[in-house]
């Protein structure tokens, strides 16, 4: 009995005093920072809460160099989903993991992640559901949401730059998904915020959202933006040089549009199949009543003769919309490789490892080190499906946990229930 009595003070002071970062079964889990000063400068969730982050300190020659990732997780274009995003890690820090794993390019394994292991690592928690540039409210006297992704971004640079940001000498802006996009949206900005010889680059994983006909002929992701951008006042955040030069400003936030326009080096990290842009831009719900592509979104390898012909026509237009970027960006670097995947750089069996995906027997994580130090800049293009050897593709049940949902029922974000690679 008094051995139990004096063990349990000894584990609340473990847990009083444990550190930010631990490790779990060899998994780095960092903890989570709250952004304690953000709500004074209306720099809150969509329900009001403060943001955070996760930040893993580097060390030894990385110490002064920096990746910011964004997380992704889809968009709200609506009041009523939005207002059930505000209820969940999606909207608010309330319901967030206290510690987050790090891994692929946030690993700070060095056999892991051979470039950036000991660089200071942060991830950027995402709770506005626009992709880190909203800036508005919502109040109609019994609801209230916060769009405030702008400000977020800004708050939590600020809160970074005195803890080392500010004297970066090198950083990289990164992200996944909705992340990945929200890069393009804040790429050149991070740039002019860094001292004026850093070397600051840009990375989006699965970010590159083409604005493209669904199955039906309708455009069913330049609908759903466009509801996004004027619930939650993203036009005037989107990039002046883009919007002032063409007839649709809104277009801007799809990245097809903005990347001519954006000066700092970049690296798109795509699927030319990406699922999250098959399965809910080429044959969103709504285009697909009859369930025909039932199978095909299980498994690409269920997909007919017919199907494969229309998911060959989205890799032509993915690479037709990159068609400039490969062509004249002398800094830019790719790797579109031809896997039924989403998201690429945080899994670290797809970022660096034995049987990670190639092109050319190169990994991802070696195409972006070497494009990112200039030991070679190269735009790599995977020949079509179902060629690629190398693939992690996913496979998943096509009503899966985590689904939320906007206008006309559209699917804007999702948490895979089940991923397996078929090889």
């Amino acid at each position: 009995m008094n051995m139990a009595i004096e063990i349990v003070p000894c584990l609340l002071l473990l847990l009083v005093f444990a550190p930010w970062s631990i490790y779990s079964d060899e998994r780095l889990l960092v903890g989570m920072t709250i952004v304690q000063n953000a709500a004074a400068r209306g720099a809150v969730c969509l329900d009001g809460s403060l943001p955070a982050y996760h930040l893993h300190r580097g060390f030894g020659a990385g110490s002064n160099n920096w990746i910011l990732q964004f997380e992704g997780g889809g968009w709200c274009n609506d009041v009523p989903s939005c207002l059930e995003r505000a209820k969940s890690r999606r909207g608010s820090s309330r319901y967030m993991e206290k510690y987050k794993v790090f891994s692929g390019i946030l690993s700070n394994n060095g056999s892991l992640n051979p470039d950036f292991y000991n660089w200071n690592r942060v991830k950027l928690r995402y709770c506005d559901g626009a992709s880190f540039s909203g800036e508005g409210k919502f109040d109609n006297g019994a609801s209230v949401l916060y769009f405030r992704g702008q400000k977020i971004w800004e708050a939590i640079i600020d809160d970074l730059l005195p803890k080392g940001l500010s004297s970066a000498r090198n950083a990289l802006l990164s992200g996944c998904s909705a992340g990945g996009l929200a890069t393009f949206l804040h790429c050149d900005n991070l740039a002019k915020m860094l001292p004026s010889d850093a070397t600051v680059k840009c990375l989006s994983d699965a970010g590159f959202f083409l604005d493209e006909q669904d199955i039906s002929l309708n455009y069913t992701m330049r609908s759903f933006y466009n509801d996004l951008i004027a619930l939650q006042g993203v036009e005037r955040n989107l990039n002046p040089n883009c919007t002032k030069s063409i007839e649709n400003p809104k277009l801007c936030f799809f990245p097809q549009y903005a990347l001519n326009y954006i000066t700092t080096p970049y690296f798109i990290l795509n699927s030319a199949y990406d699922v999250y842009q098959f399965r809910h831009g080429l044959v969103p719900p709504s285009a697909d009543l009859r369930g025909r592509w039932y199978r095909c979104k299980l498994n690409p390898a269920a997909c007919n003769a017919n199907q494969i012909d229309v998911l060959q026509g989205l890799r032509r237009d993915m690479l037709s919309a990159l068609d400039s970027f490969h062509t004249n960006s002398g800094e830019g670097a790719m790797f579109i490789n031809s896997c039924f995947a989403h998201c690429q750089s945080e899994s670290q069996d797809t970022w660096f490892a034995v049987d990670s995906p190639r092109i050319h027997d190169k990994t991802i994580a070696e195409a972006v080190g070497d494009w990112y130090f200039g030991r070679k800049i190269s735009k790599e293009i995977d020949c079509p499906y179902p060629c690629d050897k190398t693939c992690h593709n996913l496979i998943s049940s096509p009503r899966p946990r985590g689904l939320l949902f906007g206008k006309n029922n559209t699917v804007i974000a999702i948490e895979m229930h089940l991923q397996v690679s078929l090889r």
